[in-house]
């Protein structure tokens, strides 16, 4: 089945051949054209929806993950960047090189299933919890982007969703929101401090590819784009990451080097939302909770050092760790809330949030 039509950019199909792989669908340019599959309302504008070329599923999910323990592993080494997730009391660990070539893991039991998506054009990822009443519960890519960004679809409706908003954007489950995950985003060695008994996602996907090769070579650190996006926000370098929170007419972004290489912690209102930010910049890694309880209470945390996985504490005495749940103190085995942040380079989420509030700028 072919999602997208449009004309093949022969200028980035040599690009494409450069890097000899494709990213988030990204094997063709061009706009427009006429989807198939799309029926009626379209939540972002559809003639700057670019072809990937590939079709759906040409990049190819992992379904079936394996995994092996965090102290043996061997193909990960402590300076890779990993996305982590807890999930039924089990931490687990989706290294980015191998997301860089599947982009998309569906996981959990038929009883609970997530899916994890990556992007590498846009380095972003999020994580949402599944349908399990769904007789196919799974996402697949499909072979389109928006303002760089992977374009997913669900398999049981053909639903299309964009990562970055997170929403259906056309299709039977349009305007809907899936339900969000807290996801860690780290080095592994970091990672390995904080949860030693984790488990890590090998290279045995059932697909043959040279996991060990970044295929985009300086991508991640020049100010080159394989796509335009329409808005190009000059105020940080394209591809300075970020970890920014959103709602429907507001946009936040805090630089990840601001933080700093001891663990900053930031209580923040964004919109009518009270919110902790916590990040350390030798960590790469960066998280935004919601710090209002169930009950009212509004908690001001302060960083805790050197004690990993605790990464705050707060004026009641709790102690957190670094998916936010208190493992100390009186709210002992709470959770915060999870908000609408993900991290992402800042072209595209300058992009997708125009007039974006940047809390500082770190050069």
């Amino acid at each position: 089945m072919s999602l997208f039509r449009s004309t093949k950019n022969s200028i980035f199909l040599l690009v494409l051949s450069a890097i000899a792989v494709t990213a988030c669908g990204g094997g063709g340019g061009g706009g427009g054209g006429n989807n198939q599959n799309a029926n009626g309302e379209w939540l972002i504008p559809e003639g700057h929806i670019r072809d990937g070329g590939p079709g759906p599923d040409g990049i190819p999910s992992i379904d079936n993950p394996i995994f092996e323990a965090a102290a043996t592993i061997a193909t990960v080494d402590p300076d890779d960047m990993i996305i982590a997730i807890r999930h039924e009391g089990q931490v687990k660990v989706y290294p980015h090189d191998i997301m860089d070539y599947h982009e998309i893991v569906n996981d959990g039991p038929d009883t609970n299933p997530f899916v994890l998506s990556y992007c590498p054009l846009t380095d972003s990822a999020v994580a949402w919890k599944g349908n399990a009443s769904h007789a196919d519960p799974t996402f697949g890519t499909s072979g389109l982007l928006y303002e760089s960004n992977l374009i997913l679809y669900d398999r049981q409706t053909l639903t299309f969703w964009s990562q970055m908003l997170q929403v259906g954007i056309n299709g039977p489950r349009i305007r809907e929101r899936p339900e969000q995950l807290q996801i860690i985003e780290t080095t592994f060695a970091t990672l390995q401090d904080m949860y030693p008994d984790a488990i890590v996602m090998t290279r045995d996907t059932g697909h043959t590819r040279q996991y060990d090769r970044y295929p985009y070579g300086d991508y991640l650190t020049s100010g080159f784009m394989l796509f335009q996006v329409r808005n190009l926000d000059n105020r940080l370098f394209p591809k300075a990451r970020i970890i920014g929170i959103y709602n429907d007419d507001n946009a936040k972004a805090y630089q990840i080097t601001g933080f700093g290489s001891t663990t900053q912690t930031i209580n923040d209102q964004f919109a009518d939302q009270s919110i902790v930010v916590v990040g350390n910049s030798d960590m790469r890694f960066a998280a935004i909770f919601d710090r209002r309880m169930s009950d009212g209470t509004i908690l001001n945390f302060s960083p805790v050092h050197d004690d990993l996985p605790n990464i705050m504490s707060d004026d009641e005495g709790n102690v957190w760790d670094a998916f936010g749940t208190a493992v100390s103190g009186p709210r002992a085995g709470e959770q915060l809330g999870v908000t609408r942040s993900y991290k992402a380079m800042w072209f595209s989420w300058g992009s997708f949030h125009r007039d974006s509030e940047i809390h500082f700028n770190a050069g």
